[in-house]
């Protein structure tokens, strides 16, 4: 018979076998896997690095484009729109410093630039579209033609648009005293506020979006009401120009509203007004307007190119 011991020691001795070869091959897997991991590592930390630099090349040459725009944007739009008045309408949110190189530009480009009427938040609130409606109704003169089934907005959009902008060369440049009751009407009620002399009629007009889309409740009815503000004033002068950067063209966005409506067949768009570029395409598109074609411009979903194609001559402007 086996001794009882001796089979005892042997069961131990298998069993601190397979412990050992399990330790060894553990060390050896822990090795192999982390020599891998390792390698993979170091590859991503190399992917990781050229991705930088690539990055940096890439900002390089886009500030290289932008000081090269910059630098030549006066001659490419001097004399487009000569003879020509533009106003600025700045929505709750929009950025200023667009508004400020865009005015400029359109200077650059021959236009006077008759003032700034910046929207108001209270105007949007829903609490103050009755108020609204009959601040409209109240100012509205005989030549001016509310659109069908209009709402508190198309009403606002009309009346407003008929006191800052016209199609009539007589008219432009001067001020009346219907136009005047408007404005001072709508900032009254503190729903706009006004700079320079937007009053003084325009024939082209540029509407600067907010920089983030309206991402609240209601924000899409706001966009909305600023769509029928763009569609009047193009309506009422001779062209409109919606300009914001790539965000407006985002879900929730201004631009991106309008172009997913009836407006974006005479209202033009250009999504990169915050760049030297699109403000050069928003005084070409602004243009265009004038010849009678409108486009959506940039970078962003439903564009036709990053500036209008043909580009219009310069020096003629319609």
């Amino acid at each position: 018979m086996i001794d009882f011991r001796y089979h005892l020691v042997s069961i131990v001795a298998i069993f601190l076998a397979l412990a050992l070869g399990i330790v060894l091959g553990s060390t050896t897997l822990s090795n192999s896997v982390s020599d891998t991991l390792r390698q993979q590592a170091n590859s991503a930390a190399k992917t990781a690095q050229q991705a930088r630099l690539a990055q940096r090349d890439l900002q390089h040459q886009l500030n290289g484009d932008e000081q090269f725009t910059k630098a030549l944007s006066p001659q490419i739009v001097a004399d487009r729109l000569k003879g020509q008045s533009v106003v600025l309408v700045e929505t709750p949110g929009a950025g200023n410093d667009s508004i400020e190189q865009v005015s400029r530009l359109a200077k650059d480009s021959g236009a006077a630039v008759t003032g700034r009427v910046t929207i108001q938040s209270k105007l949007l609130k829903d609490d103050q579209q009755a108020t609204v409606d009959e601040l409209a109704t109240q100012l509205k003169t005989d030549d001016v033609e509310f659109p069908e089934n209009a709402g508190a907005y198309g009403k606002a959009g009309a009346v407003l648009a008929a006191a800052l902008v016209t199609k009539d060369p007589a008219k432009s440049g001067r001020e009346d005293a219907a136009g005047g009751a408007v404005l001072n009407g709508f900032k009254q009620a503190g729903y706009i506020t006004t700079s320079g002399k937007p009053g003084q009629h325009a024939t082209l007009a540029v509407m600067v979006a907010p920089a983030a889309p309206y991402a609240y409740d209601g924000g899409g009815d706001d966009n909305k009401a600023l769509i029928s503000l763009a569609s009047a004033l193009d309506g009422a002068g001779r062209g409109t120009v919606v300009g914001g950067p790539s965000t407006s063209a985002q879900e929730g966005g201004l631009i991106a509203a309008l172009r997913d409506s009836d407006a974006a067949d005479s209202v033009s768009t250009v999504d990169v007004v915050d760049t030297a570029s699109g403000q050069v395409v928003t005084i070409l598109a602004l243009q265009n307007e004038i010849g009678g074609k409108s486009g959506q411009y940039g970078t962003g979903a439903g564009v036709s190119g990053y500036l209008p194609s043909p580009a219009p001559t310069a020096g003629k402007n319609g």
